[in-house]
This record gives C-alpha cells, structure tokens and sequence, in this order.
C-alpha cells in the first residue's frame, strides 16, 4: 500500500482543511488576484486543443484555466474534497480522484498520452517522501513522445531541489528549462522556488 500523502495527513488531522484550501482560493478570484500565472505559461508550451494533465489538481484552478483556452484536460487528485469543488467551479474537464503514485489512466479508459503536464501548487512536496520518485516515473509514462512537464514547488518545504532533480533524472525526465517562477524570471542557486520544465529522455 502506497503511503499517505502529506496533504491526506493534514486531512485527516483537520476534516476542514479541504474546504478552507476551497475557499481560500475562491476568495482570492473574487478579489480578482491573479491566478492564471501557472494555465499561461503551460498554455504557451502547447499547441492549440492539446492533451493536458492536471496532476494534483486541487479544486481545478490551473486545469479549469487551460480548459478554457480550449485544451482537453484531466485533472487528477487524491482528495475527492476538492475534486467536487473543481467539479463545481470547473465544468468541463475530467476532474478524477487517484493517487499520483499509482497512476494508470489507460486502466480507466484514458489511453492517449498527454502533450503536457502540470504539477503546480506545491504537489511534490504534498506528496508522502517515499513515493516522489514513483510519482515522477508515472508522470513520464502518461507524456507524450515530445511532451513536457512543467513542477514548480518551493524551496524550505521539505524536498531540496537537488534532490528532485536526481529523482527526474531516474525517471527519464530531464531539464528543458528552469525558472524561479511562472512569469518566467530565471533559476539561479539561491532561487527560493523552482519552475522547472522537463522533457523525456
């Protein structure tokens, strides 16, 4: 049995949690914050009407955003909480509970590979330590021959962007393009975020 995620764990310690992650979020578009910053720069990746995975996609913000701009999302997350919530506020996509380590889409009827996938929100360090690795390899199964990843994540929380990158590399997933942010500034050494855009080996 794969370990609990980190997120699940907040959960279980707090039922509420979910619903306050829910309307933290919905406050924010109602106050007309800008939450479009990571759906831009993956939308530029991609060719119109593109295949796009939402993993760990929350209450859909990002997915819901690139649906929009007319792409064919799915949206996958282990917190069927906020999969309602993207369901609601985000009509159109395939908004699916699963855990990242186990996923096998083709298994539930999703057998053509994606274009792109988006990992944002600080997915990876939400994730249970043991299973990153693994959820990095199923990530690079489910992308397309000239797809790429786009995992942005903070620094301090748990996952040292060294040893990400050692874990992509296992995964045959190698780096196209760092960044410190999503409105493209540049990766340095002391960056306190990273962005990093990556393509199959």
């Amino acid at each position: 049995m794969v370990e609990q995620s980190m997120w699940m764990q907040k959960v279980t310690a707090d039922p509420e949690h979910s619903t306050w992650y829910i309307e933290r979020f919905r406050s924010m578009a109602r106050a007309g914050d800008d939450l479009a910053g990571e759906a831009r720069l993956v939308d530029a990746m991609v060719p119109r009407h593109a295949r796009i995975l939402d993993a760990g996609c929350g209450p859909g913000r990002v997915g819901g955003l690139l649906a929009e701009a007319g792409h064919d999302v799915v949206g996958v997350d282990v917190d069927p909480v906020l999969i309602e919530a993207a369901e609601q506020d985000h009509p159109g996509p395939l908004w699916m509970v699963g855990d990242l380590a186990e996923l096998d889409l083709p298994n539930r009827g999703i057998t053509e590979p994606f274009d792109a996938i988006v990992c944002a929100g600080n997915v990876m360090t939400f994730l249970a330590p043991t299973t990153r690795g693994a959820v990095l390899k199923r990530l690079r199964a489910h992308l397309a021959p000239g797809g790429r990843v786009a995992i942005g994540f903070g620094a301090g929380r748990g996952y040292e962007f060294t040893d990400f990158f050692e874990d992509a590399a296992a995964a045959e997933l190698e780096p196209d393009l760092l960044l410190s942010t999503w409105d493209l500034r540049p990766f340095a050494d002391d960056s306190s975020f990273l962005v990093a855009l990556l393509r199959g080996r």
